[in-house]
């Protein structure tokens, strides 16, 4: 199993199958376990075995099974499922920090995880200091003797900033700090992030993974010393449990993932190509555009631009309303990484309670829109997005 490819792992890695020979995984949807005898369940709550389980917020079956494909597709020693990508989030940042403990992170955050850093982990002590995380010299700056971890997006939601993993890795590491990188939007396609020094990684499984649109989930990758010592027991005792059909749900996702993310990001490519130039267009941002500041760096990190595209619409907001209303085919949605092709005004959805001047220093103008790249024909969504356009 450890020759095989990638693609292989993605459909086979992990499978546990029971006394019945299955072909597709079981679904263990079950919350406890029983025990042969009292000896038996008092010997398992002492020191679990493979494969033994307790309860489902500790662990399951089908659980495992995802947890062990993702972590053979990642190159990580091992992994922790979560209920949500958020939940992965909170886990990974809180289970390794104390008060009097410092983190520096980007700026260009999702905005659930700046009020984790900023609200929650401020709240019990810990300070944090927010960098602009293309500016490597901004980051040698901030981390100090007493950081502790250092976080950022690989590429950031929604305005598409390339962070060097490798420059920022070095850093935290002279000084003893924890990397943890979110990398959804590179994929686990198109990761590298281990390889270029990250210690932890991050996926919100309900994207990319899923990429259908039917649950939510999360995961948390790294060395099994941290995942298991470090956050198991937090998440054991926090209750972020991954439930069992998600998990079956994510194993599926995972067999075509490589099939589907490669499909987008060519899509993807191809439609801002297109839309470079365009007059109803400001600018298009893509890390797969020569003109992208970190195009270069996109390219060695994880060799493509992704599935996602950020468009500045002429007219503010008043302009991207008339273009997201006027599309007939991409639907106008908040998540991404989906098989159907979806368009986020982020200033008046995801990012909407940012305070404008923070806004205004993230790149997120009124008229910027997020385009998730699906599976539709890419002369389909061509058509659409400049069928669109002539309505701003």
């Amino acid at each position: 199993m450890e020759k095989w490819h990638r693609q292989t792992q993605a459909v086979h890695g992990g499978t546990r199958r029971s006394q019945y020979g299955e072909m597709s995984e079981a679904i263990f949807l079950t919350q406890g376990f029983v025990y042969e005898s009292a000896e038996a369940a008092e010997a398992r709550f002492v020191q679990a075995g493979e494969d033994e389980y307790i309860y489902a917020r500790y662990g399951n079956p089908t659980v495992a099974m995802f947890e062990e494909r993702i972590a053979r597709l990642e190159g990580a020693e091992d992994a922790f499922a979560t209920a949500s990508g958020m939940a992965a989030v909170s886990g990974a940042l809180m289970s390794g920090l104390q008060a009097g403990d410092h983190v520096v992170a980007a700026r260009a955050l999702f905005g659930s995880c700046l009020y984790v850093l900023e609200e929650v982990l401020g709240r019990f002590g810990v300070g944090v200091t927010l960098v602009d995380g293309g500016d490597l010299a901004a980051w040698g700056r901030a981390i100090r003797g007493d950081t502790r971890l250092v976080f950022f997006e690989s590429v950031s939601n929604p305005t598409l900033q390339v962070v060097d993993i490798a420059a920022v890795s070095e850093m935290a590491h002279r000084v003893g700090a924890r990397v943890v990188v979110d990398n959804v939007f590179a994929t686990p396609v198109f990761s590298r992030a281990l390889e270029l020094g990250a210690d932890v990684v991050i996926y919100s499984a309900t994207k990319h993974i899923d990429g259908q649109g039917r649950c939510l989930g999360g995961v948390v990758l790294g060395r099994r010393d941290f995942i298991r010592s470090t956050l198991e027991p937090y998440m054991k005792h926090t209750g972020g449990a991954l439930s069992p059909f998600n998990a079956w749900l994510l194993l599926k996702g995972l067999e075509t993932l490589e099939l589907r993310v490669r499909a987008q990001a060519a899509s993807a490519q191809a439609l801002a190509e297109t839309l470079e130039g365009h007059a109803a267009l400001a600018r298009v941002i893509y890390p797969g555009l020569a003109a992208h500041p970190d195009h270069a760096l996109a390219m060695r990190q994880m060799g493509a631009g992704g599935t996602v595209l950020t468009l500045e619409v002429k007219g503010g907001q008043a302009g991207a309303f008339r273009f997201l209303n006027a599309l007939k085919i991409i639907r106008i949605s908040n998540n991404l990484g989906d098989a159907k092709s979806i368009v986020t005004h982020p200033a008046t959805t995801t990012h909407q309670r940012l305070p404008e001047e923070q806004k205004a220093a993230l790149g997120i103008t009124p008229g910027l829109v997020r385009l998730s790249v699906g599976l539709e024909h890419v002369e389909d969504l061509g058509r659409d997005i400049l069928t669109a356009l002539q309505a701003v």
